[in-house]
């Protein structure tokens, strides 16, 4: 296959960015798409080409494939990228790039019909005789009949989005009363998520792990697993914390799921990167979740393990080169990745868009943020208010949440709210250091996450500690400036020079 000289990548944010910057160290253009609220949006200054699609909402800009495809006529682009979320797991979106005669950087259509849909792809892994959660085998048409297979099995059940993943059209039942309502929020969700309103019903198990194994297939068949990561701090089924090696698997566990995920890849024909889902019981069992037929957020905590580029990876097996492994490298290290997000954490999580009037990030060894935001940029609020995920690299899982934690000490960002403290507070929180924490984690310790549940009289000691130390350094303050004003002494500075930095 020829190589590929020029590249649209159909997304936006700190995914879009991060995959034109390996584009640009192996040489290859890249096109921008962008809707009319990310006009000056970081991905559209990286990009070597920038094309309007629409208006700010994605089903009329991001979502519309043949402005996406236009998109790529009109500038030359000879591959499509897609990142995550959007057209990345939308089989029709794939024919239509091979159509126009588009690489589509991603897997086959088929291997899409076959796991993008999750009944279908439970299916499938049945078939295949991959262990699978107990639940329906296909999209249910009507309520009264999801409430009566909900009462056969049992609550807690999970209702999911047939069409995709994300956390999106999710909803977990505890009381049979509920039922009604959450099948409705869940069928509304998928829908405006995806376009695609069928719900499915899985038997929710107690204090489950989440643990994806990252699986990589070139397109000669052959097949290998990158190691696993740790997903299980969620809140709403949205991770927000991501770290490998997973802190519950053996090497025996770890080569037993990662030979799992090998088999569902290969049992749908897979092509380039994707990841298989499972949740992991008390006792440790596993059973598919789904697969992500796509890049995850997450792929940085696997790259750094392993010293991979995995959107490299993707390009040159689209090229139709073969992978240069065959079989899953040692993990070398820690890494944890957290998602920054322009949130109030104390208002229920309630979005925070607006302008980012300062910004400082962290910097020092084995850290990286990969961001989609910089200063003087306004967060809109159309789109998921993630900015950035901040990762880290250390010799062992102690050190890395120590590099972690110090990462997001330095991490400052003014005129939005964020989640910076609260994942400082995850990081701290015992549960996490030990290692053995479960989906229900961040739900479970909320307001402890959030400092509610401090001790009262270190709350009161702090307050007046802070107090003394803010009446000192006004104290101090007012009397330099009564020295400088009053001629400046030795070693003073004069009214005029503290004018002059005043206008520098």
């Amino acid at each position: 296959m020829p190589k590929i000289r020029k590249i649209l990548v159909a997304n936006r944010g700190e995914i879009a960015v991060r995959v034109m910057r390996t584009c640009k160290e192996l040489g290859i253009s890249t096109v921008a798409v962008y809707s009319e609220a990310d006009r000056s949006a970081l991905h559209v200054r990286t990009a070597d080409q920038a094309v309007l699609v629409g208006p700010p909402p994605s089903r009329e800009s991001y979502l519309v494939q043949e402005r996406i495809l236009e998109a790529a006529k009109q500038t030359g682009a000879d591959a499509i990228h897609p990142g995550y979320g959007f057209l990345s797991e939308n089989a029709s979106f794939v024919r239509a790039c091979e159509k126009a005669g588009i690489t589509f950087i991603g897997p086959p259509a088929s291997a899409m019909d076959a796991m993008g849909e999750k009944t279908r792809a439970r299916q499938n892994m049945i078939k295949a005789g991959v262990p699978v959660v107990p639940g329906t085998a296909e999209p249910i048409a009507t309520v009264e009949e999801a409430r009566a297979y909900a009462e056969k099995i049992g609550v807690p059940v999970m209702l999911k989005a047939a069409g995709g993943g994300g956390g999106k059209g999710m909803r977990k039942v505890e009381r049979m009363e509920d039922f009604e309502s959450s099948w409705r929020a869940a069928k509304s969700e998928a829908m405006n998520a995806f376009g695609n309103d069928a719900v499915y019903i899985e038997k929710y198990l107690e204090k489950p792990h989440h643990v994806e194994i990252q699986v990589f297939a070139d397109q000669y068949g052959n097949t290998i697993h990158l190691n696993e990561r740790e997903c299980s701090a969620q809140r709403r089924h949205q991770k927000v914390v991501e770290e490998t090696p997973s802190p519950i698997l053996s090497p025996e566990l770890r080569a037993k799921m990662g030979e799992v995920a090998v088999k569902a890849a290969k049992a749908v024909g897979y092509v380039g990167a994707g990841t298989v889902e499972f949740l992991v019981d008390v006792h440790r069992n596993f059973y598919f979740l789904e697969m992500n037929t796509r890049l995850q957020v997450e792929h940085p905590v696997t790259e750094w393990v392993t010293g991979l580029d995995l959107v490299a990876w993707q390009i040159k097996v689209a090229e139709g080169e073969k992978l240069p492994y065959t079989e899953a490298p040692r993990p070398n290290g820690h890494s944890i990745e957290v998602r920054i997000y322009a949130e109030d954490p104390a208002r229920n999580f309630m979005p925070s868009p607006g302008r980012i009037n300062y910004l400082r990030v962290p910097g020092g060894p084995y850290l990286r943020d990969d961001s989609g935001v910089f200063p003087g940029y306004t967060v809109p609020n159309v789109y998921d208010p993630m900015i950035s995920k901040l990762s880290v690299w250390a010799p062992t899982r102690r050190e890395a949440i120590e590099r972690a934690k110090r990462a997001l000490g330095e991490y400052v960002v003014k005129g939005i709210t964020t989640n910076v403290r609260y994942l400082k507070g995850i990081l701290s929180h015992p549960e996490f250091v030990e290692g053995d924490y479960d989906t229900s984690f961040l739900t479970r310790e909320h307001e402890t996450l959030l400092g509610k549940n401090e001790d009262p009289q270190l709350t009161e000691a702090a307050l007046l500690a802070s107090v003394v130390y803010a009446y000192q350094r006004d104290q101090k303050r007012a009397k330099s400036l009564t020295q400088t004003s009053s001629g400046g002494g030795k070693g003073g500075i004069s009214a005029w020079r503290l004018s002059g930095r005043r206008w520098r």
